[in-house]
């Protein structure tokens, strides 16, 4: 069984899938409190793999994207494995304090201040831009780096940044520009 904030169909906002069709599994709960994060991680329903799978088979997209709170609480190969049996595109969108499984299509790791990363694989690194130094981000074995405004308050100090860094792009949450969930 595995704690589901939501399970929901739309378009990918951020980053490199930016305006693909997917599937969000949200899962609850977060082992970091960040204090700009957009999500009520803690409510959700206990759901096996097989309602989970049926509530994903409703949606026509092969993507799907694991995400929460921190989806690595609660993903393990098993559910990986079964959403590939589905013919699915799994990505995963963690802050990288825990191992993952190795069967993820693709992972996104949004790395926090004082979080100590444990990955093995990143394909893309997504900052949530707060005036920080992105240095330490830039030596992560990711081939995509995209930096993005805080909840969209500090775009011109994020453009900036990215001007400063030409390795990373800009990524906008796109989903609440156009006002999708």
């Amino acid at each position: 069984m595995r704690k589901i904030n939501e399970i929901f169909y739309s378009l990918q906002g951020e980053g490199f899938h930016t305006g693909t069709p997917a599937v969000f599994i949200r899962f609850s709960g977060c082992n970091l409190k960040c204090p700009f994060c957009d999500t009520r991680h803690e409510e959700g329903v206990m759901m096996s793999d097989e309602e989970i799978m049926v509530e994903v088979l409703r949606y026509p997209a092969t993507m799907v994207i694991l995400t929460g709170g921190e989806p690595s609480l609660w993903v393990d190969a098993g559910l990986v494995e079964c959403l590939h049996e589905a013919g699915r595109f799994v990505c995963i969108e963690t802050n990288g304090t825990h191992a993952l499984p190795e069967n993820i299509d693709w992972v996104t790791c949004s790395p926090k201040q004082g979080g100590t990363l444990r990955l093995r694989r990143i394909d893309e690194v997504k900052v949530v831009y707060e005036g920080q130094d992105i240095a330490p981000y830039e030596n992560l074995p990711a081939r995509h780096f995209f930096l993005q405004p805080c909840s969209g308050a500090n775009i011109e100090a994020t453009v900036a940044c990215v001007m400063q860094h030409p390795r990373w792009r800009l990524s906008l949450q796109t989903h609440k520009l156009i006002g999708i969930a």
